[in-house]
């Protein structure tokens, strides 16, 4: 459905998925801001009308609201038809739509795995293939993808997450140097805590986390993911003080890595 009733400099287009809430909420408002039309994608269909409302309301651009889920096989095939269909001229590409679980792999079904596999990696790559092709041919365009701090942490419980999510930021980077070549410009972001929904935190958790400096709000990943983007940056971390960190990350002692273990025990699902 297609919300708003005019478009400041309609001829551009930005494609965000997972649009509907957290970061993908605040690139789609962000580009917004700078004059995007935005063709907005989400499997929530209720929650992406009224963000695409929001939007529309707020910035006095046209919104396209497609639901859809990014997770089936055939998804990112699927999604360039309706957006071949809308008529519109993507020149950026912001690939959010994500699923976050916490729990050993043992544990899990094989159609869970399946679906985070999906939605993570293929449906990923797929899309940015597609809208490179597409962008390259118009004269360039830039494409924006969401990995995640995570991919530092391969803890129990996150194996999944992380490491799909190592693979976004690798795939990347590779695919940046590449795409360059025909003034596609491929950045990606690597955010550590942020104040949304995604990770299963209370409201009151959130807020907390915000006032000791750990999390962060969606709107700053934008603004910072958004400035590496048209930058032409291949990667980034939001937060200098996340970037110290990385390396205590990806060394931790075994036994610190047990006693997150042990303390998390209870989020597992």
């Amino acid at each position: 459905m297609s919300r708003g009733k005019h478009t400041v400099n309609g001829d551009r287009w930005a494609v965000v998925t997972g649009a509907s809430s957290g970061i993908g909420f605040a690139m789609a408002r962000r580009l917004a801001m700078r004059g995007y039309g935005i063709f907005a994608v989400s499997k929530d269909a209720e929650r992406l009308e009224e963000s695409a409302g929001r939007i529309a309301d707020e910035c006095g651009v046209r919104v396209i609201a497609h639901a859809m889920d990014l997770a089936r096989q055939d998804a990112a095939e699927a999604l360039f038809g309706e957006y071949l269909k809308a008529g519109i001229r993507a020149e950026v590409l912001v690939n959010d739509a994500g699923v976050f679980i916490y729990n050993d792999i043992m544990d899990t079904a094989q159609e869970r795995i399946d679906d985070i596999l999906s939605l993570h990696m293929r449906t990923v790559t797929a899309l940015c293939r597609l809208f490179a092709q597409d962008m390259a041919a118009a004269g360039g365009g830039y494409i924006l993808n969401m990995a995640s701090y995570s991919m530092w942490m391969p803890f129990p419980g996150i194996a999944l997450y992380s490491a799909t999510k190592a693979y976004v930021k690798t795939f990347s980077v590779a695919f940046a140097a590449e795409a360059r070549e025909s003034n596609v410009w491929v950045t990606a972001v690597s955010p550590a805590g942020v104040a949304t929904d995604f990770y299963g935190l209370s409201r009151r958790l959130q807020k907390v986390g915000l006032a000791l400096g750990v999390l962060i709000t969606p709107d700053k990943v934008a603004r910072i993911a958004l400035r590496a983007l048209f930058h032409h940056r291949r990667h980034v971390v939001p937060g200098w003080y996340n970037r110290l960190f990385i390396p205590f990350c990806k060394y931790m002692p075994a036994p610190c890595v047990r006693f997150i273990r042990r303390k998390t025990a209870c989020f597992r699902h």
